[in-house]
């Protein structure tokens, strides 16, 4: 399994160049998107090939949000890249004096982790403890030179995605994941590879979609004061370059953003044409 994903990247490399953006399609939004009853999105999906980008009508691409658990992926990235995590299989017990369950925990996140594991079930603790051992200014020099969002992540916090301060745009999020794929951020092709297997989603008609979601309250101790969410990622399709996609949505309650945030972002995405 492991040596055909490795051909599926070489091959991936060989279809990607940098893009020289040549058009941007609208999405009217009356049309595609699904009843928002008090949701909003922005949408921005872009044929890292051909530099076709495609927006839906009324998005805020540059306005930044925190990123919650769309950060899992650079943090996999970081962590394999610095050696806080020798590879994917990178073990950690959990320690719930160091990290005690807060009652919406689910049961997965109760116990020991992989670093897959841990992105896979968006195990906070997990990445709150390389967060720790990678440290605020080495992810600063990381994240700047990577131009992520704002790339702010100051010194003992070990959970800056979540409330900030760092913050990130729809653009920003899609030139992160573009730049990923092209190589623009250095990375090994066996942190690439585990990337890919951690994050993988479905699969459809060839096209292969890998991604990550992520969401919080809009203000920290305050449910009613709404939620908003990521879903964030790539597809790859047969003999052609990738498409990076990001999605981001506001809504009333996390119920109403936890299955609209991806499901939406297919339904673009096929809109598209991508």
């Amino acid at each position: 399994m492991r040596a055909r994903l490795m051909l599926q990247l070489s091959a991936l490399v060989m279809c990607v160049v940098s893009p020289v953006w040549a058009e941007t399609r609208l999405l009217d939004r009356a049309s595609v998107v699904a009843p928002y009853d008090g949701r909003v999105s922005d949408f921005l999906a872009v044929d890292i090939g051909a530099g076709t980008r495609c927006v839906l009508s009324g998005s805020d691409l540059t306005r930044r949000h925190a990123p919650w658990s769309s950060f899992k992926i650079p943090n996999f990235v970081i962590a394999l890249e610095t050696g806080v995590a020798t590879g994917p299989d990178h073990w950690r017990a959990w320690d719930p004096s160091l990290r005690p369950a807060a009652g919406f925990w689910p049961k997965s996140w109760r116990q020991g982790q992989t670093l897959e594991t841990a992105l896979q079930r968006s195990v906070v603790w997990y990445f709150q403890d390389i967060a720790r051992d990678v440290g605020g200014s080495r992810y600063r020099e990381i994240l700047k030179r990577w131009s992520y969002g704002n790339a702010e992540a100051p010194d003992g916090d070990d959970g800056f995605w979540l409330y900030g301060p760092l913050a990130i745009s729809v653009e920003e999020q899609v030139a992160f994941v573009s730049a990923l794929l092209l190589g623009e951020i250095a990375r090994s092709q066996d942190t690439l590879a585990a990337l890919f297997a951690a994050t993988r989603d479905s699969e459809d008609k060839g096209r292969i979609i890998y991604g990550k979601t992520g969401s919080g309250p809009l203000e920290q101790g305050r449910a009613g004061a709404g939620f908003e969410g990521w879903y964030v990622g790539w597809v790859t399709r047969q003999d052609r370059a990738p498409v990076a996609f990001a999605h981001y949505v506001r809504a009333r309650t996390y119920a109403d953003l936890r299955v609209f945030r991806r499901d939406q972002s297919l339904i673009l995405l096929e809109a598209c044409g991508f």
